[in-house]
């Protein structure tokens, strides 16, 4: 990932109009609706990614949480003869840095609309030599390295403890890498992807270290996301693009402004292309593991639940209450 002085410029140059993206979303009409849409499948965009095209009879809302406000407006539309949801990670306008973002909101705002899927899309930068800027990566791990982000829905009253060991979906995960290899894209299917607090990128020593521990790409957005998700019993699986190499690789320094917007661009097409041949393949009528995640995970006896916790947290919980 570049240095501060490059991703001064980069902001400028990558993160101001961006709400064009969003707003062009391709052929639908946009309108405001107080009945809040139904859709299966989520889109998280991140960086640079702030509209899915191709996205039609299109609608906005804002779903009300009891955690806040979502990052923004959610956009909901067909693709591919599915009824989607998109939700730019950092706002229109790239407004939140990754420590801003309200993961919870965000994740529970999807989950009152009915979403049981969700493709995240991050930039990352590579931590090993073979995967190159513009290689794909669909992780099957994660390493939370961040420090000041609330990774729960669950407390006040209700303790739950979810299994991790496989963080992201792996029948999710295995789409996205046959969808990523039909697109003609080099894909690296598996790897760790280590999730930073931020905003500043690493150290040379930070970068070596990670590299030390075998992980394959750093970024600032995947946890506590892939965690939420696992609790809202959401299948979750990412598309970790690589923009450039982490500051440990030699040829970092020579590293432009405008290669890297050349390939954050690139990655967020391909990235849409990959996401048109997935979401027509997500099997809508079937139930993964991660969709009873709260299964045998729930520890309080049901009746010490206070009645204001249950109700806050209806949406992911009622149906282990009534």
């Amino acid at each position: 990932m570049p240095d501060p002085m490059i991703a001064d410029r980069y902001q400028l140059l990558v993160w101001g109009g961006t709400n064009r993206d969003i707003t062009k979303a391709n052929n639908g009409t946009r309108k405001e609706d107080t009945a809040m849409p139904e859709a299966q499948i989520a889109v998280i965009g991140g960086t640079g990614f702030y509209g899915m095209e191709g996205l039609t009879d299109l609608e906005e809302v804002r779903p009300e949480t009891p955690f806040g406000d979502p990052s923004d407006a959610i956009v909901t539309g067909t693709l591919e003869g599915r009824r989607v949801a998109f939700l730019a990670r950092h706002g229109r306008g790239h407004r939140l840095g990754p420590s801003e973002i309200n993961v919870r909101a965000n994740i529970f705002a999807l989950k009152t609309l009915g979403v049981r899927w969700i493709l995240s899309v991050s930039a990352v930068g590579s931590l090993q030599e073979d995967i190159r800027p513009r290689d794909f990566v669909i992780p099957d791990q994660l390493y939370d390295h961040t420090r000041h982000r609330t990774t729960s829905f669950f407390g006040g009253g209700l303790v739950v403890h979810v299994g991790l060991g496989e963080p992201f979906c792996g029948p999710l995960r295995r789409l996205l890498v046959d969808g990523a290899e039909s697109t003609g894209l080099t894909v690296h299917d598996g790897g760790t992807y280590l999730c930073m607090e931020g905003p500043q990128f690493s150290t040379k020593a930070e970068s070596n270290v990670y590299r030390g521990w075998g992980f394959s790409v750093i970024g600032m957005t995947a946890a506590p996301e892939a965690k939420l998700a696992r609790e809202a019993e959401i299948c979750y699986a990412a598309i970790a693009c690589s923009t450039d190499y982490d500051c440990w690789h030699e040829e970092h320094d020579s590293v432009t402004v405008d290669m890297i917007i050349e390939n954050l661009h690139a990655n967020v097409d391909h990235a849409r292309q990959v996401i048109r041949h997935v979401v027509p393949a997500i099997p809508l009528d079937t139930t993964c593991r991660c969709h009873n995640a709260l299964a045998n995970a729930i520890v309080s006896d049901r009746d010490s639940v206070p009645a204001g916790t249950l109700e806050k947290l209806r949406p992911i919980v009622g149906r282990y209450f009534e």
